[in-house]
């Protein structure tokens, strides 16, 4: 019995044992109710998104969570819990109205107050990328329940950008004002007012999500019910695929190297869709505070030994495009016209040389720990590849294995040498690039934020003047300033613009209906 077949056996017999309702369970031809079984893989370490931003927290965190807007394919806000808006002639102040009915899963009544408590307080202590677009944000009032207005500082063009549910995620004054936020009980119960609520999480097993019956949008949601299946294992992801007992999986749920393979099944569409928002960058990430990745040469050297091109047709098997620099082809402001790095490792071993960096009687110049994300095998697999590469120079590199919330303290205390990072864009470099590289934004304990611990005044200055700039033209110069000095630092190694594959059932309706796909509500998603 090989891996895959074994996977198949174990898989079924747990799902089984579960007492959970495997594949989809409705009348036939029905619309309205039914449950969705899909997979979050690694499992969350919380549920709340204001507290943590992990890819697999956002998933299911955003059936939970709202914020004001929602985003078309085109990145045009559309409205989420705010109806309307409008936005002041100088582009200072920006007035939101909610819809009426909106209630927390606790039946306590959404207001006003609850997002300029959300967007003015909690986010700005916990959320690194909301930090640096609502600090902008010099008054916030709520003149009535359903009314909110906020006045900035300065003109910041991609403000209407920054209120989706993975950057604005509105949460319950009443519950987390005056509290430690992250060690509020309520943590636990991850109370929102989106169309799911949390019924039942079986550490390991699965999380299950029933709907929210005082839902503000009428209808909604059309589902009963949504169970989030915990399967660590690759294969027995591909088998509950192939065997009907899970009807959507996306991001890395299916493993590059079974993509081709299951995009056979006649059952399920395949779309890259629904990452539009967020574009997500991947990066090899290098603590700047450990020597010798305080030296630039050092950085630089690290590209040279690495060839990209190998590693995303080998482990990635093409899926993406290699990057050139910090900013994404599909965020607006990105330059192409950047310094290149070339497979070398004639280059790496020189700059390596003129550092003083000799390799010893072993051959082993300095040895580094390497990270592993616990994001699935093709994380462990890159990180040996790596690890190989770099060996061929003299950088010996030593593999270290965490669970996600390990990931995440580690990376965010800059506790480690070397790890891979994806970090998404949402459309403007003011809200998704900048964070990273900011010296403003080198907050322990915050992940997400410039973790690298990089730092250049003119790489601030640039940033801060492109933010408030008002014109695309001003702020293409800028932009493309700094992204050239970047390029030149080398902070960490951009490696790809990933793309991944979600395998939809096709008997499900709206599932990719916004640009932030998978982290939609899915209050509209139904079996049709």
């Amino acid at each position: 019995m090989d891996r895959r077949e074994f996977a198949k056996l174990m898989g079924v017999s747990a799902l089984a044992l579960s007492g959970l309702p495997l594949g989809i369970t409705r009348a036939v031809g029905q619309t309205r109710g039914g449950t969705l079984n899909t997979v979050i893989q690694p499992e969350p370490p919380i549920l709340v998104t204001a507290l943590n931003q992990q890819q697999p927290t956002l998933t299911l965190g955003g059936k939970i969570y709202e914020s004001l807007l929602r985003y078309d394919f085109d990145l045009k806000p559309m409205p989420g819990l705010a109806k309307s808006w409008e936005i002041s002639p100088d582009g200072m102040t920006y007035t939101f109205k909610l819809y009426p009915n909106i209630t927390f899963h606790d039946g306590h009544p959404l207001t006003s107050e609850d997002v300029v408590f959300s967007m003015t307080k909690i986010l700005l202590e916990t959320h690194a990328r909301a930090r640096g677009t609502f600090a902008r944000i010099e008054t916030a009032e709520a003149p009535d329940p359903l009314t909110v207005v906020f006045k900035l500082k300065t003109p910041f063009a991609p403000f209407l950008g920054a209120l989706d549910c993975t950057t604005a995620p509105i949460v319950p004054k009443h519950i987390y004002d005056g509290s430690d936020y992250r060690k509020n009980p309520a943590n636990a119960q991850a109370i929102g007012c989106g169309p799911f609520k949390l019924k039942e999480w079986v550490k390991g097993s699965h999380i299950h999500l029933v709907k929210h019956e005082g839902y503000y949008r009428p209808g909604e949601p059309y589902l009963d019910e949504i169970i989030y299946r915990i399967i660590p294992d690759a294969a027995s992801r591909s088998v509950a695929l192939e065997q009907g007992t899970v009807q959507l999986t996306q991001w890395t749920d299916i493993e590059a190297f079974d993509v081709a393979r299951l995009s056979k099944l006649p059952n399920y569409e395949i779309s890259t869709k629904g990452y539009e928002f967020f574009a997500p960058h991947s990066w090899l990430e290098l603590n700047n505070r450990v020597k010798p990745m305080d030296d630039k040469r050092f950085r630089q050297a690290i590209v040279y030994a690495i060839d990209r091109k190998a590693l995303l047709q080998r482990i990635y098997f093409g899926i993406g495009k290699l990057a050139n620099g910090p900013v994404s082809s599909k965020t607006r402001f990105y330059e192409k016209d950047l310094k290149q790095y070339e497979y070398s490792l004639d280059k790496a071993k020189a700059l390596l040389d003129e550092m003083g960096l000799k390799p010893g009687a072993d051959g082993k110049r300095v040895t580094l720990k390497y990270l592993v994300p616990p994001y699935g095998e093709s994380y462990q697999r890159t990180g040996e590849f790596i690890r190989q590469t770099l060996g061929r120079v003299g950088i010996d590199i030593q593999l270290e294995n965490t669970d996600i919330a390990g990931w995440a303290e580690k990376c965010s205390n800059w506790d480690y040498d070397m790890t891979m990072n994806l970090v998404y864009q949402f459309g403007d470099p003011a809200l998704g690039v900048a964070r990273t590289y900011v010296s403003s934004n080198i907050k322990k304990g915050i992940l997400f934020s410039n973790t690298a611990c990089y730092s250049n005044p003119e790489v601030d200055r640039l940033f801060e003047e492109a933010a408030v700039a008002t014109s695309d033209e001003k702020r293409q110069d800028l932009y493309t300033q700094v992204q050239k000095i970047l390029v030149e630092d080398m902070p960490v190694l951009w490696m790809f613009e990933a793309e991944y594959p979600n395998f939809v059932d096709k008997r499900l309706k709206n599932v990719l209906s916004t640009a932030v796909g998978v982290h939609e509500t899915f209050g509209s998603v139904s079996f049709g």
